[in-house]
C-alpha cells in the first residue's frame, strides 16, 4: 500500500508543530492535514485551469459561421401510416440536387 505523506512545506510544518506524543492523536491530525492538503491543491488546481481556458479562449477567439437555416418538406406518405414524410435538410444540397 502506498504511503501517502504531505506534499507542501507549510502543511508539514504544521504537522510538525502540532504533533503530540499521542499515536491515535497523531494519525488524526495527519489524515485532517493530508484532507485539507487535497482540497487546496485541488482547489488550485480547478482555478488554475479554469483561468488558462479563459485566457486561451480570448485569443484564440474564432467567429462562428453563418449559421444556414434548414429546409423543411413535408409531402404524404404511400404507407399505410398515413403519416406525411417530413424532411430537414441543408439548402446546399438542394442546390447540388438542381444542378444536375
Amino acid at each position: 500500500m502506498e504511503q501517502r505523506i504531505l506534499r507542501l512545506n507549510e502543511f508539514k510544518a504544521l504537522y510538525k508543530t502540532w504533533k503530540t506524543k499521542i499515536p491515535w492523536v497523531d494519525h488524526l491530525l495527519l489524515g485532517l492535514l493530508m484532507w485539507i492538503e487535497e482540497k487546496l491543491l485541488s482547489t488550485r488546481v480547478d482555478n488554475e485551469v479554469s483561468e488558462e481556458i479563459k485566457e486561451y479562449e480570448t485569443l484564440h477567439k474564432t467567429d462562428l459561421p453563418d449559421m444556414v437555416s434548414p429546409i423543411y418538406t413535408e409531402k404524404p406518405s404511400d404507407t399505410s401510416t398515413r403519416l406525411p414524410e417530413m424532411r430537414l435538410t441543408a439548402p446546399w444540397i438542394t442546390d447540388i440536387k438542381k444542378k444536375k
